[in-house]
């Protein structure tokens, strides 16, 4: 099952990114590049180190100039993050390129890659919140708290996982189809964002 691998993928990018638990540490990605397990892991590195960006960014004593170069280094992150979604769903188009679709397939709200963003994002998540459960220091009650966050979102990526591969073997099946429309991010364009073309 899809969700298998990402998750146990996720978990290993994860773990890695905390061994050295460095913004700046270099990925080191142990999968052949072209492969579904190169960008599933990719995509839980960036999402890794941009969540630890979001956490230097919200101290509240971060000097200005600090903090807007953090959000500019954010938005960069972000634009890669929806980069690489948007080669995973390539991968998934090549892959089932000679289903096809039956003619009352029905196509999903969203598209797979768009599921697994979904379950990277958890999986930081889970980790996290595991984290807080056992924090040194921390209260029973905190601890307590924690505990019944964790446990809401394991059932949500057990949920989250199921209806992957669900919409997988659809697809597979030819009872859905896959239909991607690209980001088009208007912010970062500077022939469509007011503030920079005006300013040229």
């Amino acid at each position: 099952m899809i969700s298998e691998l990402c998750n146990r993928i996720f978990e290993k990018a994860i773990g890695d990114y905390h061994v050295y638990d460095n913004i700046e540490q270099p990925i080191r990605n142990p999968y052949g590049i072209g492969t579904l397990e190169h960008l599933l892991y990719l995509k839980c590195w960036i999402d890794t180190a941009q969540w630890h960006m979001e956490d230097v960014v919200r101290n509240p004593e971060i000097d200005p100039a600090e903090g807007l170069q953090w959000k500019r280094r954010i938005d960069a992150s972000n634009q890669e993050r929806t980069d690489v979604v948007e080669y995973i769903d390539s991968y998934f188009l090549e892959e089932y390129k000679n289903v096809t679709p039956k003619t009352d397939a029905r196509i999903n709200t969203e598209s797979p890659a768009w599921v697994v963003d979904r379950l990277s994002i958890l999986a930081l998540k889970i980790y996290h919140m595991q984290e807080e459960t056992v924090r040194p220091g921390s209260s029973e009650e905190h601890r307590q708290v924690c505990t019944n966050k964790l446990s809401v979102l394991l059932a949500q990526r057990t949920d989250l996982s199921h209806s992957l591969d669900e919409l997988m073997t659809d697809i597979a099946n030819g009872d859905k189809y896959m239909k991607v429309y690209k980001q088009m991010k208007m912010y970062n364009d500077p022939n469509l964002n007011p503030i920079l073309y005006k300013n040229r």
